[in-house]
């Protein structure tokens, strides 16, 4: 695939959405540590089950205006009435079920928040705080697990494929190909 910058970037870019791109190059498989951002984005996939990127990333800025800035402590305490209004605002996906899944989910992220003192620290503990290369996969053993943990705990729209996107979005699995420009050369004190 050409591109205008001469970057060779993963296949599922799009080389005419200038968002998808940005997103590509500046936070797909860039470790997140913080919980505002780790539960923004599962917020997100979990708002794509079923759906395109492309769609969630074009509301994504809708999303957080909705969202109260995607605060879990603000989305845990939603109500029926909060989420009636969300069921009717076109700017976001107007699932009832995904939206009483973030309400649930927040909840839940605030209780593994307290039970390890970060969101953080729960899901980077997976993988011993690690990176871990992955490529050409849907889903894996990590995200089965982390998935049915989930679950376990009562959160919703978090099966293994979601997770699994999950995790390469924020970092915990770097699946650049490899020829993507954001992969770097092999090292093999970094294992990449």
């Amino acid at each position: 695939m050409e591109w205008n910058d001469g970057k060779k970037r993963c296949a599922w870019a799009d080389p005419k959405d200038e968002a998808y791109i940005r997103y590509h190059d500046e936070e797909w498989g860039v470790p997140v540590h913080d919980d505002g951002k780790l539960f923004e984005m599962l917020l997100l996939e979990s708002f794509q089950a079923g759906l395109s990127w492309a769609c969630i990333l074009h509301k994504r800025e809708h999303f957080r205006r909705a969202f109260d800035g995607f605060d879990a402590k603000a989305i845990a305490g939603y109500d029926d009435a909060k989420c009636e209004a969300l069921a009717r605002d076109a700017g976001i996906v107007r699932n009832r079920l995904k939206i009483r899944a973030a309400v649930t989910n927040a909840q839940i992220f605030g209780a593994i928040q307290r039970e390890y003192g970060t969101f953080d620290a729960y899901l980077w503990r997976w993988t011993k705080g690690k990176t871990v290369v992955e490529r050409g996969a849907a889903t894996s053993p990590l995200s089965d697990a982390i998935s049915e943990d989930l679950r376990k705990r009562g959160m919703k729209f978090v099966g293994s494929t979601i997770i699994y996107s999950y995790l390469q979005a924020v970092g915990v699995l770097f699946s650049h190909e490899a020829e993507c420009w954001r992969t770097p050369a092999p090292c093999p004190k970094a294992g990449l």
